[in-house]
């Protein structure tokens, strides 16, 4: 429910969540339930505590996607370098920390990469470089751990752990991590890191943004 939660919400595009998607409230199948003036239908608001840390998971996607505006582009993205400011928007990235190849996405096998959003990326009509952070998403749809490698960046900046679906926040958030360190990535999980400058300052920061 996380994986998918998250895909949704770090989509780029308008998410839309069915009221009670956020504490994992179910129509026992039934995708029609309009007419339905009885259980099926209806939310009910006695909420459990797996209930409540689904809200809590749902709060921390939503306030990332308010906090950076690049998971939000009004524009489409494009895998091609800007001439005009150097910058590729979107680079898809596999478990070595290199950029996917042509032939790699015909790999039954490569079930583990990442998306990586450049924040230098061109953000309006204007042609310059943006101020955005840079995100790098990672998905393993793989039973088992892989082992990921964080790309490299122009800058001596740090890897932030906003994300990981099958930890609880307490248990990761805030982690910083160098470029080219290895990440374990459990099966079937989705993480999110935010590039910054490795400072106690940002790492306040970057604390801080889901706390409120």
């Amino acid at each position: 429910m996380r994986n998918m939660l998250a895909t949704l919400l770090l989509s780029q595009g308008t998410p839309m969540l069915l009221a009670g998607d956020e504490f994992a409230r179910t129509q026992g199948g039934n995708n029609n339930a309009y007419c339905q003036d009885n259980d099926i239908s209806w939310v009910n608001w006695d909420i459990p505590e797996a209930g409540q840390a689904q809200i809590q998971f749902v709060k921390t996607l939503i306030a990332l996607r308010r906090k950076y505006p690049i998971l939000r582009r009004n524009r489409f993205l494009s895998g091609e370098i800007n001439e005009r400011i150097g910058i590729k928007e979107i680079t898809w990235i596999n478990a070595s920390g290199a950029e996917m190849q042509q032939e790699q996405w015909t790999d039954d096998m490569m079930l583990c990469f990442g998306m990586l959003l450049d924040g230098r990326a061109q953000a309006t009509g204007i042609r310059q470089r943006g101020s955005d952070a840079t995100i790098l998403i990672i998905l393993n749809s793989y039973h088992d751990v892989v082992t990921f490698t964080l790309p490299g960046s122009e800058t001596n900046a740090a890897w932030m752990l906003m994300v990981d679906t099958n930890q609880g926040k307490s248990d990761f958030y805030g982690q910083a991590f160098a470029t080219g360190d290895t990440y374990d990535v459990t099966g079937r999980s989705l993480l999110v890191f935010s590039l910054a400058a490795e400072t106690d300052a940002v790492k306040d920061e970057v604390k801080a943004k889901i706390q409120k």
